[in-house]
C-alpha cells in the first residue's frame, strides 16, 4: 500500500471512530506499529489528527471546523452515491452553483461531458475539475480559505449578488429542524445564504453524519430547499420536518 493511501485511511479510521489505536491500526493496514507512529507524526504536523496516548484522536478547529483533507476521506462511499443521484437533476443549459465542500466535489467529479451547462462555483479545486471536462466555468474570486478551499469575503459576495441560478448544489456543517442549516465559519455562511436566495432550485447533499449536528452560524432553513439527497434519514424528528416544509427527500443507501 502506498503511504499517501495509507494516511488516508488512517486519518477515515481515526475520525469516524473519533479516535484509533495505534497498534490497532497497524493491524488492520497489516504494517508495523513504528509505520502507523511515524504516520501519526507527519499527520499530526499536517494537522490531520492530533496524537494521544498510545493512539490518535481527530484533529478539531476553534469552531469545530475540520479541514478540507479530514473531510474529503470522511463518509466517501455515501459521498459518491449522493454524487450519482445529484448528478441526474442538471438540465441542458442551466446555470449551476457547486457550493465548495468534499460532496459536492464529489457531483463535479462525476458530471459526464457531454452535458451542456453553465457551471459557477467558489471552489478553485471544483472550477479546475470542472473546466478539465471542457465545462464553462465561472469562478466567484474572493479571499481563498485554506481550511475548506472555498472562496469567501466581499468580492465573492458581489459576484453572487448581481448573479442568479437555475440549479444549486448546497453542503452543510450541521441540520437539526429548529436550527435549521449550520456552517462554522461566518464568511461561508454569508456566502451560503446569498448564494442560496439566488438560486431557482436548492439540491441540498450530505451524508447522514450531519444530522442534528450543531455549528455556529445558521446560514438557511430547511425549508428554504427544494430536494435533499442524502445516503439514510433514519431520524423521524428531521425527517418529518423536511416533509412538513415541502421538501423532496431522496435516499440513496445501498
Amino acid at each position: 500500500m502506498l503511504p499517501e493511501k495509507r494516511k488516508r485511511l488512517i486519518v477515515e479510521r481515526v475520525t469516524e471512530r473519533d479516535g484509533c489505536k495505534a497498534a490497532v491500526l497497524a493491524e488492520e493496514l497489516s504494517v508495523s506499529t513504528a509505520t502507523i507512529r511515524r504516520d501519526l507524526r507527519a499527520l499530526e504536523d499536517e494537522g490531520r489528527i492530533e496524537r494521544s496516548h498510545g493512539g490518535a484522536v481527530p484533529a478539531t478547529a476553534l469552531a469545530n471546523e475540520q479541514s478540507y483533507s479530514q473531510k474529503e476521506v470522511q463518509h466517501l462511499e455515501q459521498k459518491r452515491l449522493i454524487a450519482e443521484r445529484a448528478e441526474k437533476e442538471i438540465r441542458d443549459g442551466e446555470v449551476v452553483f457547486f457550493d465548495a465542500g468534499t460532496t459536492t466535489m464529489q457531483i463535479a467529479k462525476r458530471v459526464e461531458p457531454e452535458q451542456s451547462f453553465i457551471a459557477v462555483t467558489n471552489s478553485p479545486l471544483q472550477a479546475h475539475t470542472l473546466a478539465e471536462n471542457n465545462f464553462r466555468v465561472k469562478l466567484t474570486g474572493g479571499t481563498f480559505r485554506n481550511e475548506t478551499r472555498a472562496c469567501v469575503g466581499p468580492s465573492a459576495e458581489r459576484f453572487i449578488d448581481r448573479t442568479s441560478f437555475d440549479l444549486l448544489f448546497l453542503g452543510t456543517n450541521g441540520i437539526a429542524p429548529k436550527t435549521g442549516l449550520m456552517t462554522p465559519n461566518e464568511s461561508e455562511a454569508e456566502i451560503k445564504s446569498k448564494i442560496v436566495d439566488a438560486a431557482s432550485r436548492v439540491v441540498l447533499v450530505t451524508d447522514s453524519s450531519k444530522i442534528n449536528q450543531q455549528s455556529f452560524v445558521r446560514f438557511a432553513e430547511i425549508e428554504d430547499v427544494d430536494l435533499l439527497i442524502i445516503d439514510s434519514l433514519d431520524d423521524a424528528g428531521v425527517y418529518g420536518a423536511f416533509e412538513d416544509a415541502g421538501v423532496t427527500i431522496a435516499e440513496v443507501s445501498n
